[in-house]
């Protein structure tokens, strides 16, 4: 394939003022959280999916739901999945709920880890193909974040902070990695990559 053809069926092209708008939401719901390790803005992490999704060729739309990507499941559940819907169109608020492992507004009603973790890889299995790259983003995303923080601040430390423990951890990244190479979905090497570093 020339450049030229490359050009012209892959990539999103320019972006709209929708993901500015995107943008500016994500931001006013995420600002204050921090990710599980360090103090990073989680706005670093909505940012790289989005932008591990544009890498990937994704649309404007697919972008906008990695942004919002844990909107539903961290600010607010379904209220804010109406907002979505309302904003930004039954397409976004689709992958946002597709990428969602929880849509309750209350954090201590979230059903167990792994129960969760297992109904969102029943989805992956049968979703659609922008949910699957959007996970795949997420996840490749947390996977190289992991491996600065342990980096940094050695295993053991990083890991304790997360729900379901080394093992668990290593068993939920590897089945999604899974899911997506059964799917052929272009991420599914990468995220393989990561995992096995």
């Amino acid at each position: 394939m020339t450049a030229n053809k490359i050009d012209d069926v892959f990539g999103a092209g320019p972006l709209s003022e929708r993901f500015d708008e995107a943008y500016a939401f994500a931001s006013k719901l995420h600002r204050e959280q921090l990710r599980k390790i360090g103090r990073v803005p989680y706005l670093s992490h909505l940012l790289r999916v989005a932008g591990l999704a544009l890498d990937f060729g994704a649309s404007e739309e697919v972008a906008i739901a990695a942004l919002l990507h844990d909107a539903v499941e961290d600010c607010g559940g379904m209220e804010t999945e109406a907002i979505i819907r309302k904003r930004f169109g039954d397409f976004v608020a689709d992958v946002v709920l597709e990428t969602s492992d929880s849509t309750t507004a209350d954090a201590n009603r979230k059903a167990p880890w792994r129960e969760r973790k297992e109904a969102y890889l029943a989805r992956l299995r049968t979703g659609s193909d922008a949910a699957a790259l959007v996970s795949g983003c997420d996840k490749l995303d947390n996977v190289t974040s992991l491996i600065r923080a342990t980096q940094i601040a050695g295993s053991e430390t990083t890991l304790s902070r997360f729900k379901g423990g080394a093992s668990d951890l290593i068993w939920y990244y590897e089945s999604v990695a899974a899911i997506l190479q059964e799917r052929g979905a272009p991420i599914a090497d990468e995220l393989i990559a990561a995992i096995e570093r």
